[in-house]
């Protein structure tokens, strides 16, 4: 027995792809030109990916030892080029996938955001799709003016505002605003473009929007709620959900309490498909994928120094100045990632610092082997689970890597019936709901 068909989606974001081992040809210093992504883009759309989602981080990390240096040479963080810019380029380079970019409710005004995704959405024919995030790194919040953020359950009360204001601005033209009438002369119909007049705690705006919101009245929204606030919160408001699970019971429960929360806020949870973040490790042959796994697990030093810039980053816990031969104390918090830091603190069990972070990857549950074996592996996951996706992460990007998933792993699972052959909609909504 095979699980239901379900969906692929693509973790990226724009940073240098693999540079210490370059393609032939490859310049790694050039693809800030874009070539890299469409070429990317292209390819999963080819596969048959629904979307690919476009993460962002908004300033040059020197929270680990005070300096950016560990940070800037392992280019995780920075360089790193603007997702929503970047969203309208690729949809443009494509025709059926969706594109997902992520943008702060923190940083943004609703209006300057609404209209941003406005004009993406109809660019791209409804296959835009708004990531929305609190952000989580004060340094972050020093680029835009302010000391530090928020607290953390203050940024969703926030964001709740936000999102109620862009989508007041998105439905401020109402269906068949445009007339484009040359015998009345009337382009619009001013009669059906209406003034918001928002007005909360955080944020005011008069409305309405000056463009359309585009198909299906504005962007997909994503999320990725972790903590019981932002848990909530992707549950009352998100199309998508991203999840790094604790493997497939870790999975089920959380898409099991997603639905919960959903059926409270009076929503189908059907309506809602949460994508689980696995790194599958592919090979020709299943001794080729172990040996892969196995040389990720050798670079202890290279690892830890990753790990240590990207937990410093997402946390703003320095952690050199903690024993790295010692555990993570036992008080430590942050007002950062908390759900992801509550994950990494169990991954970690009573590991050492440098112990524990010389191993661990972003997913907790591994996928390794060919393709077939990697879309059998995916199939007895989404048995028990019950759906919806998974979103692949591979961080840095390689070309080879996305070959693998492309013409390697997606093939197997279509082989099967257990990802889709094409796109039956045009838009990233009615696909994300054809089954």
């Amino acid at each position: 027995m095979s699980a239901d068909p379900f969906r692929l989606g693509w973790f990226a974001n724009l940073t240098a792809p693999e540079w210490k081992s370059p393609y032939p040809g490859n310049d790694p210093k050039t693809w800030f030109d874009g070539s890299f992504h469409i070429d990317m883009v292209r390819n999963l759309e080819r596969a048959g990916f629904d979307f690919i989602m476009l993460e962002d981080s908004l300033m040059v990390s020197d929270i680990y030892q005070g300096t950016s240096e560990i940070e800037l040479k392992h280019a995780r963080y920075a360089p790193k080029m603007d997702p929503v810019a970047t969203a309208a380029m690729l949809a443009k380079a494509t025709q059926h996938i969706g594109i997902i970019a992520t943008a702060s409710t923190t940083f943004y005004h609703p209006y300057q955001l609404a209209r941003q995704f406005a004009t993406i959405n109809n660019l791209s024919g409804g296959r835009v799709g708004w990531n929305v995030v609190t952000s989580s790194e004060d340094l972050a919040a020093k680029n835009y003016g302010m000391d530090k953020l928020p607290e953390h359950d203050l940024r969703y009360d926030m964001a709740e505002e936000f999102m109620l204001a862009a989508k007041a601005l998105w439905g401020s033209w109402e269906e068949g605003a445009i007339l484009a009438d040359a015998e009345s002369g009337y382009y619009t119909d001013f009669t059906k473009v209406n003034p918001v007049n928002y007005e909360g705690t955080y944020y005011k705006t008069r409305g309405p929007l000056n463009l359309p919101a585009g198909p299906n009245g504005g962007p997909v929204i994503c999320q990725a709620g972790g903590s019981p606030r932002g848990r909530d919160f992707a549950a009352q408001y998100a199309d998508v959900i991203l999840t790094i699970p604790n493997e497939a019971a870790g999975a089920k429960a959380y898409r099991a309490d997603i639905r919960r929360r959903a059926e409270s806020f009076g929503r189908n949870p059907d309506d809602i498909k949460v994508f689980s973040v696995v790194y599958p490790i592919v090979g020709e042959t299943m001794a080729d994928a172990q040996a892969k796994n196995e040389a990720w697990y050798a670079r202890k030093q290279q690892n830890f120094e990753v790990q240590m810039a990207h937990f410093g980053a997402l946390t703003e816990i320095d952690f050199s100045q903690f024993d790295p031969d010692q555990p993570i104390p036992d008080d430590l918090s942050t007002n950062g990632h908390q759900s992801q830091f509550e994950i990494w603190r169990k991954q970690l069990g009573g590991k050492t610092i440098r112990e524990g972070f010389s191993g661990m990857r972003v997913q907790t549950t591994e996928m390794v082997g060919t393709p077939d074996a990697i879309a059998s592996q995916m199939d007895e996951f989404m048995q028990e689970v019950g759906g919806d996706g998974f979103l692949i992460y591979g961080q840095p990007i390689s070309r080879q890597y996305i070959s693998e998933m492309t013409d390697g792993v997606a093939p197997a699972l279509q082989r099967r019936g257990l990802m889709r052959n094409d796109y039956s909609h045009k838009t990233l909504l009615e696909n994300l709901h054809s089954f």
